[in-house]
């Protein structure tokens, strides 16, 4: 263990020196056991390994006399999370479209349900927020903490839910998660949830990004509406009863490809669970957007 570098309700997270190469360690509190193991059996599925899922090395439970300690080991990336790189960091268009791109890629992937003789569920994360998408040294994005994710195999139509009873992030719970609607017997709905957060990530991603010399401070989606500590109640508020998003600058309007984002972002936070985007939809979308930027423009 070399030094501590965060930490959650969960535990805390540490840099940590193995065969001569930086990793991170998860240490979970031992009262957070079912997140420990459900993290760790979601990383173990098979053909999870994806570029933009962090990579997993190990887990572990080590024993110091009166104390357990539960690890997760997995690769180290120096940015730390998108929430740490988006405060100090301001975009281009193209490191816009990168960390949108990968991070929807890892969701994507995770989404899917790959049918083979070796089979990959379709996995629902159920706590993203920028806190919980690392960046890696090129810029790109993967998605850690699966704690709470949500399986499901369409051959047994069985919906693995984990059992411990932690639910996600408040500021980031889409309506029905808020209002209680949320059909647990349909696996869309869990998907259809992640849809609405990585709505909210999008627009925290795209505020970063410098157009005509402007862009705008970091800042938490709906931090103009509820405090920093902000109750279920008054989200539930906001965001079912008023049905307020996060405001679209007026500067997005003026360049083209903000201007594609904000319409995205709207298309992915949308009230009805049924009419929000699909991640491979906006996969689709936004590698167009890159081919777009990377297409040299005739005088």
């Amino acid at each position: 263990m070399v030094q501590q570098i965060g930490k959650g309700r969960y535990g805390k997270v540490w840099m940590a020196k193995w065969r001569g190469d930086k990793v991170a360690v998860k240490l979970f509190f031992s009262s957070e056991e079912a997140s420990w193991t459900r993290e760790k059996e979601i990383y173990l599925t098979v053909l999870l390994r994806h570029e933009n899922i962090l990579g997993f090395i190990a887990a572990d439970i080590k024993g110091t006399g009166s104390l357990t300690q539960l690890c997760l080991i997995t690769d180290y990336h120096e940015n730390g999370s998108l929430y740490d790189y988006l405060q100090s960091t301001t975009l281009d268009t193209k490191a816009m479209l990168k960390l949108a791109y990968s991070s929807i890629s890892g969701l994507c992937h995770l989404h899917t349900e790959i049918l083979s003789t070796e089979a990959k569920p379709a996995i629902a994360h159920r706590d993203l927020k920028s806190k919980n998408i690392l960046v890696k040294e090129n810029g790109a994005c993967c998605i850690a903490d699966m704690g709470l994710a949500v399986k499901f195999v369409s051959v047994t139509g069985k919906i693995d839910v984990p059992a411990n009873t932690q639910v996600g992030t408040k500021r980031y719970m889409p309506p029905e998660v808020l209002d209680k609607t949320l059909n647990q017997n349909h696996f869309y709905s869990y998907i259809a949830a992640d849809m609405y957060s990585f709505g909210l990530i999008l627009w925290e991603i795209a505020r970063r990004c410098v157009s005509g010399g402007i862009v705008e401070e970091y800042q938490l989606p709906y931090y103009d509406l509820v405090p920093s500590d902000s109750s279920f109640e008054a989200m539930r508020e906001i965001v079912c009863i008023q049905k307020l998003r996060p405001s679209i600058p007026d500067r997005w309007n003026s360049d083209e490809c903000l201007r594609r984002m904000g319409r995205l972002m709207i298309e992915c936070w949308a009230h009805k669970p049924s009419c929000r985007l699909t991640a491979l939809r906006v996969k689709k979308t936004l590698a167009k957007m890159s081919e777009l930027q990377d297409t040299p423009k005739s005088n």
